[in-house]
């Protein structure tokens, strides 16, 4: 398990970056790096929404609820703080509060307490899913961008994100045991998670990112985020993710490179096809 990291004792805080340290002339003019910077910002700042459900869902479970209410939010919604101070400091035009509110008016809506898998092993198995895609998502955004104070901010998400996948798969592991889960249960799970990936919540994110920034113009959409992905995917860590995904199945160490090498190979003509 990882160490402590509480509201009062997060291993980072938001406010100790150094804005004002900003190169802004680096970032400013990448229309790119703003969509990829916007979107994250709104998705970490509505982490509280389905952290809400996720401690309904493990209500009678207090040392899970108690994680996911006095660690994982804070550092969820610190994320989301680091992310709009350093948007609104390079983009000061730009009216983030408005945006954010018209992307979270239609994200609530998706946030329910149904969508979250049968049993709490499999809901365990999923939030291993989520931080990978967190994980492996601000580690391709660390390696695409060169400004300084955005490398170290990226970088400090990304290490909240790994310890958070621990976490669930260690509160997964307990409830793989006590829920009696079969693998394909678990292999179903983790394939609902994987293929919503670029789904729903990303796409709402990015599309009001798209629409306050570029107008509400659908083809501004469509044209915009293929070429954030183009971007991304030549630096995503695809062998890292394939591990952190396929972990949960735990395979024997020699099927599990065995299965890594093809699926690796796979994702990686998907995402630079």
């Amino acid at each position: 398990m990882a160490g402590d990291s509480s509201a009062q004792g997060m291993r980072w805080h938001w406010q100790d970056l150094d804005y004002a340290g900003i190169d802004a002339e680096q970032v400013r003019g990448s229309d790119e790096l703003f969509l990829l910077l916007c979107s994250a910002s709104f998705m970490e700042s509505g982490s509280s929404t389905y952290t809400r459900n996720l401690i309904e869902y493990f209500a009678d479970d207090a040392p899970v609820a108690a994680w996911l209410n006095d660690h994982w939010e804070p550092e969820e919604l610190q994320h989301g703080r680091a992310l709009k101070a350093y948007v609104q400091h390079v983009w000061p035009d730009f009216d983030w509060d408005a945006a954010y509110a018209d992307f979270f008016n239609e994200y609530g809506k998706l946030c329910t307490v149904g969508e979250l898998e049968p049993t709490r092993g499999q809901e365990m198995a999923a939030r291993c899913v989520v931080e990978m895609g967190t994980t492996t998502y601000y580690q391709a955004l660390n390696a695409v961008c060169s400004e300084p104070v955005l490398r170290d901010l990226t970088w400090r998400i990304r290490t909240d994100e790994v310890q958070h996948y621990k976490h669930f798969y260690h509160y997964f592991l307990q409830y793989r045991k006590s829920d009696g889960l079969k693998r394909w249960q678990v292999a179903a799970a983790l394939w609902r998670r994987v293929a919503e990936l670029r789904q729903s919540d990303t796409d709402v994110a990015l599309r009001h990112a798209v629409a306050w920034r570029f107008g509400h113009a659908p083809q501004d959409y469509e044209a915009m985020s293929k070429r954030v992905f183009a971007i991304m995917a030549h630096e995503y860590p695809i062998e890292l993710a394939v591990r952190m995904v396929m972990k949960p199945l735990q395979l024997s160490s020699r099927l599990q490179r065995w299965t890594e090498r093809p699926v690796a190979a796979l994702t990686r003509r998907l995402l630079l096809q």
